[in-house]
């Protein structure tokens, strides 16, 4: 199932190829619903697709319906209400609505820049189809948007969640296109090894930092970046941000402690250690010798990871990669 991003890489590749493509975009739900809103698909003229709307048959009339659009160049709002008893035919766990918006893709220039300029907002006005693009405060398009607007839209950018605007006249449905989330951990170690996919599979870009090229291989890791440096120059050049989680696997002072110090100088909205509470209290100690004061420190989740009472690598890898996104979503402080 591809994300947003690569729904509209691929829509774009399409329509540079001379293809014509619609997409259809998830605009409101309510009860259950697989696809959060925002969520979207990809349709060229001779029904092949990518994305995904529901993850049930819904998507089939996506596609129907994206044909007809194609065809009449018109935009259409699919109003899809599912009984409990159907539920299950079109992929929802029990009964509820969705709204899909299908529409003709953008031009070339305003795919390019979905996929190019991050972060940036595509609103879109649905009774028109008129649509704008928002970046840095600023608006671009056939669709007028006022200051009040553009800064509801900036709310959305920073929260990282599409959604609708009731502008007054007609409802306006942002989508937003940030940069992906990132994962950075350092310490190619066996919990690093199962940590890795499933970060991958929630939707994070993963890089692994180990200078010891005996644990970091292809082989041990095949679908991550690998960086064969060490963590504080590694961390130099990678440039962390809001979006970026760190975790130290290492138990090593040598390679956590310079990665911890770059992740605490940063915006990272996640920091974790691995290792014991007296592992963690020496490494406060070492930390407070760096310059850190007791906020600062607290950022830093260490022992790494929810209490699930696991103990193989991948039960702990479950439990890290819980904290990252019950921290991403606002829902754990720092210890």
């Amino acid at each position: 199932m591809k994300r947003s991003d690569e729904v509209i890489a691929q829509a774009l590749a399409w329509v540079s190829a001379g293809r014509t493509v619609a997409l259809a975009t998830v605009v409101g739900t309510w009860g259950s619903s697989p696809r959060p809103v925002g969520s979207q698909m990809a349709i060229d003229e001779k029904g092949a697709f990518v994305g995904s709307v529901s993850g049930g048959c819904v998507e089939g009339a996506a596609v129907t319906e994206a044909l007809d659009v194609l065809k009449e160049g018109r935009p259409r709002l699919m109003d899809i209400g599912v009984t409990n008893d159907r539920a299950w035919d079109v992929g929802l766990a029990c009964g509820g609505r969705l709204q899909v918006y299908v529409e003709r893709a953008p031009d070339p220039a305003t795919l390019r820049a979905l996929v190019e300029e991050r972060p940036i907002a595509l609103v879109t006005d649905l009774q028109s189809g008129r649509r704008s693009l928002v970046r840095d405060g600023v608006a671009r398009g056939d669709l007028a948007l006022d200051g009040r607007v553009i800064a509801a839209v900036q709310g959305h950018l920073r929260d990282d969640r599409a959604g609708t605007i009731d502008d007054r006249v007609h409802p306006l449905f942002v989508n937003v296109f940030n940069r992906p989330l990132r994962l950075v951990v350092v310490g190619a170690v066996h919990i690093a090894q199962a940590l890795a996919p499933m970060a991958v599979a929630a939707g994070f870009d993963v890089t692994v930092i180990d200078p010891r090229r005996a644990f970091s291989t292809l082989e041990r890791f095949p679908d991550v970046r690998l960086v064969h440096q060490w963590p504080d120059d590694a961390l130099a050049a990678f440039g962390l941000d809001s979006r970026t989680a760190v975790v130290t696997l290492t138990h090593d002072p040598k390679l956590d402690d310079p990665a911890l110090d770059a992740a605490l100088k940063s915006d990272a909205f996640y920091i974790g250690a691995l290792g014991s509470r007296k592992t963690q209290e020496n490494r406060v100690t070492r930390l407070k010798e760096l310059g850190f004061d007791a906020r600062a420190l607290k950022r830093i989740h260490g022992p790494v990871g929810l209490d699930l009472g696991g103990r193989t690598p991948a039960e702990v890898a479950v439990a890290i990669l819980g904290q990252i996104v019950a921290a991403k979503n606002g829902r754990v402080e720092a210890a």
